[in-house]
């Protein structure tokens, strides 16, 4: 064990697949990344092809190694941590999936979902799962897959694998091909029931869903295999999974009740660690399995911004309006406000607390004078004013808000945004020195699951703040601002029930 000394995260998600290499105290060494093809069938639709996913993160973990000159012998863990929900099935004989993995982000099974709450099955899916209905989830996503491929059989059978990402990726990178998930990634698939943190027969039966056809649900931190010689030459343990947030939960040591983090990635992710007792929200917000270790499941509420960092995706790569993602700090400071300019970046529905799954982005107060600059800026705004709409929401469920929220993920670094963050939501924004918690969480957790920390103070040591920001606007600017955005969130639900109106007529 004295030459291992490092720690590895494989962080695989929406758009790119990456892995870091960290210290035992929690310092990023080097990490590699590759981007992989998105797919837009239809509007509304996402796909990924699965052996994008899988040769990607082989390749980001490899060039993470050839960078550093590292050997694979010095690496004591790995650890895996996934954009949730996205569905696969493969075979099980096999490993091929026998269609594209179907993204979090993709409404194709909104109208399943609309049935589902029509036949008064939401209260059910929602006190055993902690969710609310809906097409981000996995279960309608797998339903879909069966349906139109005509799997039924084949899965009933066992001959097939359902995973979220993390299973798909333990079943081909660790040796004997186990089908596995954890109580985190269980817990987005709207059929784990996270009381009693077992799949739930009833509603399985609800979705039609075979059981032979799910992983084993383990611990987010314990020995899972080793990682399959012929990608690194060394069979590294694999000692850890969890979803994405829940891993940046972990990372930013939220290891009490009440606090609070915020990842600002491709979309933007709450999450309050609420404890070991199940609370549900009465706000619009779900309730998720925050980590399970040690068969201890600690709960955290969490709020959904479904285009957070997308948005400025959307400004360089669809609109021409940023080269860069990072030119839109400067471009948004350019200009002395917004100028009565609102985006509201439902281009895939909108989140929690609303879940409208048929809205659709807008942009909202344009005059002859709107430019480039203001909708740059308004894209920003955007973000801070939803993640703003959910700490309204945990605050209420809560009984009180936080002293301060946990920032962390790419957009984190602008600087504009956490200022206005911090102004929007009047409370100080805190931002560490390592902004990838999402991947830290991971090692972490992958340290702890092999039994290199004996606490969770201990995985934490490394942690700290690099920089704070803290509210400097007046209380009637951000007032009005708010009324603003408010505005143009009924604008947005109004088109959405507009276009659901004339459906019915249709």
């Amino acid at each position: 064990m004295m030459n291992q000394r490092y720690l590895v995260a494989l962080d695989q998600g929406t758009t790119s697949s990456r892995a870091v290499l960290f210290t035992m105290e929690g310092q990023i060494i080097a990490s590699s990344a590759y981007e992989f093809k998105q797919y837009y069938p239809q509007p509304g639709w996402v796909e990924h092809d699965p052996a994008d996913i899988l040769s990607t993160q082989i390749e980001a973990l490899r060039s993470v190694l050839r960078q550093t000159g590292i050997s694979p012998a010095e690496i004591a863990a790995i650890g895996i941590t996934n954009q949730r929900e996205t569905t696969i099935l493969w075979d099980r004989q096999t490993g091929q999936p026998v269609y594209h993995a179907i993204v979090w982000q993709c409404r194709r099974t909104a109208p399943m979902v609309e049935q589902i709450e029509k036949d008064g099955a939401s209260g059910l899916i929602r006190e055993k799962t902690g969710l609310k209905p809906d097409a981000y989830f996995s279960a309608t996503k797998i339903r879909w897959i069966l349906d139109e491929c005509g799997l039924q059989e084949k899965a009933e059978n066992g001959d097939l694998c359902f995973g979220t990402v993390d299973s798909y990726l333990c079943w081909h990178l660790i040796q004997g091909h186990p089908h596995v998930t954890d109580a985190t990634n269980a817990s987005r698939t709207m059929l784990f029931n996270i009381r009693t943190q077992e799949w739930d027969d009833e509603l399985l039966k609800l979705f039609r869903i075979p059981r032979a056809l799910l992983p084993q649900v383990i611990d987010s931190a314990q020995y899972i295999g080793n990682l399959n010689p012929d990608i690194l030459g060394t069979p590294i343990p694999v000692t850890a999974i969890a979803g994405d947030q829940h891993a940046a939960l972990f990372g930013q040591a939220c290891f009490e009740k009440g606090m609070v983090k915020n990842t600002y990635g491709t979309g933007c992710f709450m999450l309050m660690n609420i404890g070991n007792e199940c609370q549900l929200s009465q706000h619009g917000l779900i309730t998720t399995t925050a980590w399970r270790l040690n068969g201890v499941p600690t709960y955290a509420l969490e709020g959904s911004v479904f285009i957070g960092g997308a948005a400025i995706q959307w400004l360089r790569d669809e609109m021409k309006l940023v080269q860069k993602a990072a030119d839109s700090e400067g471009i948004a400071k350019d200009i002395d406000g917004n100028s009565g300019v609102y985006l509201v970046p439902a281009f895939t529905g909108l989140g929690a607390p609303y879940w409208d799954m048929y809205a659709r982005g807008i942009l909202v107060g344009l005059t002859r004078g709107t430019g480039a600059h203001h909708t740059v800026r308004a894209a920003l705004e955007s973000i801070a004013y939803q993640s703003a709409d959910l700490l309204t929401a945990m605050a209420s469920d809560y009984g009180s808000a936080p002293s301060a929220l946990r920032v962390d993920g790419g957009a984190s670094a602008n600087r504009f945004l956490m200022q206005f963050q911090a102004d929007i939501m009047n409370l100080q924004v805190q931002r560490p020195a390592v902004l990838e918690t999402t991947a830290l969480g991971a090692a972490l957790l992958a340290g702890l699951g092999a039994r290199l920390f004996s606490t969770l103070q201990e995985t934490a040591a490394g942690w700290h703040i690099q920089d704070t920001f803290s509210p400097v606007m007046p209380e009637k600017e951000r007032a009005r601002l708010l009324r603003g955005w408010n505005r143009a969130i009924r604008t947005a639900e109004f088109w959405s029930s507009l276009a659901k109106e004339e459906e019915q007529e249709i």
